[in-house]
C-alpha cells in the first residue's frame, strides 16, 4: 500500500494551491488513524512553526496546516528512503535518521522542514517536524520510466530466482494476495489527480503485496544461507522499483494538482 506521507504530500499540496479544502486533507488522513498529532522535533521547528516540542501537549493537523499556509509553504515532496538508499533526504542528521527508520517522510522544500509519521498507539499517528537541509532539486522520475522499471525489475528478479532454484509455489498464495489487497486502507485522492499516477500507484500496490508475501515466506525454497542471501538480493530490485514507482506517481500528482490550483481564478 502507499503510506501516510503520500497522503499528506498530495492533499496538503492540493490544499496549499487551492485545489482542495482543509477538511478534505483531514478526512484523507483518517485512512491511517483515527487521530493525528503534531510535534516539533527540534527548537527551530518549534519556534518557526509555533509547534510544541515532543513531550509537550501536541498540536493538531489543523494547526500544522495553518502554520504551513502562514509561512508560505509551497508543494510538498514525498521521500521513501531505505537502508542504503537515502535519495532525496539531503544528507544526514536527525531527520534523515527518522525518515530511514520510518521508511517515509514529507519534505517541505520552500520552508526547509520535513515531517515523519510514526504510529504510536492504536489509531494514533504522531507527525514529528524537523528542520532539515533540503536538496536543491528533486530526483525526477517520470511515470513511464517508473512503470518500465517496475516491469523490468519483476522480469529480472523472476529470472534470477528461477536460476537460483529458490522460488517455489506456495499453497493458497492467490487467496493470500487477494486478502492483502483487500486489507489496504481505502485511500481517497483529490479531484483532478492524474489517472496515470493512480494506475502506477495501483500497480505498485499489487507488486508490493506480492513482495510482502515473498518476504514473509523467507527463505522460500533456499536450501542454504548463501542461497537465501542470493534470494534476498534478487528480490531487492523489486522493492526499489516499487518505492520508485510510488515516489514518481505521488510527486507527479502533486505537480499536476499544483498547476491546476495555480490556474484557478
Amino acid at each position: 500500500m502507499c503510506c501516510p506521507s503520500a497522503t499528506l504530500t498530495v492533499w496538503a499540496s492540493a490544499w496549499l494551491s487551492g485545489a482542495a479544502a482543509s477538511d478534505d486533507v483531514l478526512d484523507a488522513l483518517l485512512a491511517w488513524g483515527e487521530a493525528h498529532e503534531v510535534v516539533a522535533a527540534d527548537a527551530e521547528a518549534a519556534v518557526t512553526l509555533d509547534l510544541p516540542l515532543a513531550g509537550d501537549f501536541p498540536a493538531t493537523p489543523v494547526q500544522l496546516l495553518a502554520a504551513l499556509r502562514s509561512h508560505g509553504a509551497g508543494p510538498a515532496r514525498l521521500v521513501l528512503p531505505a537502508p542504503g538508499d537515502a535519495r532525496g533526504l539531503g544528507g544526514g542528521g536527525p531527520f534523515t535518521e527518522a525518515a530511514l527508520k520510518a521508511g517515509e517522510a514529507v519534505l517541505l522544500p520552500d520552508l526547509g522542514f520535513g515531517l515523519v509519521p510514526v504510529p504510536i498507539a492504536e489509531g494514533l499517528v504522531r507527525w514529528s517536524v524537523f528542520k532539515t537541509t533540503v536538496p536543491s532539486g528533486p530526483d525526477h522520475v517520470g511515470l513511464a520510466e517508473a512503470e518500465h522499471g517496475l516491469t523490468d525489475a519483476i522480469r529480472d528478479s523472476a529470472g534470477a530466482l528461477q536460476a537460483l532454484d529458490v522460488a517455489r509455489d506456495r499453497p493458497g498464495v492467490r487467496a493470500e494476495l487477494a486478502a492483502k489487497l483487500r486489507a489496504r486502507p481505502d485511500l481517497q485522492w483529490p479531484a483532478g489527480t492524474p489517472g496515470r499516477a493512480l494506475r502506477v500507484l495501483q500497480r505498485a500496490d499489487e507488486v508490493g503485496a506480492i513482495l510482502a508475501i515473498a518476504e514473509i515466506d523467507e527463505p522460500g525454497g533456499a536450501l542454504s544461507s548463501s542461497a537465501a542471501v542470493r534470494r534476498a538480493d534478487a528480490l531487492r530490485p523489486i522493492s526499489t522499483a516499487v518505492r520508485t514507482a510510488r515516489y514518481a506517481a505521488v510527486n507527479e500528482a502533486v505537480r499536476q494538482l499544483t498547476e491546476q490550483g495555480d490556474r484557478q481564478p
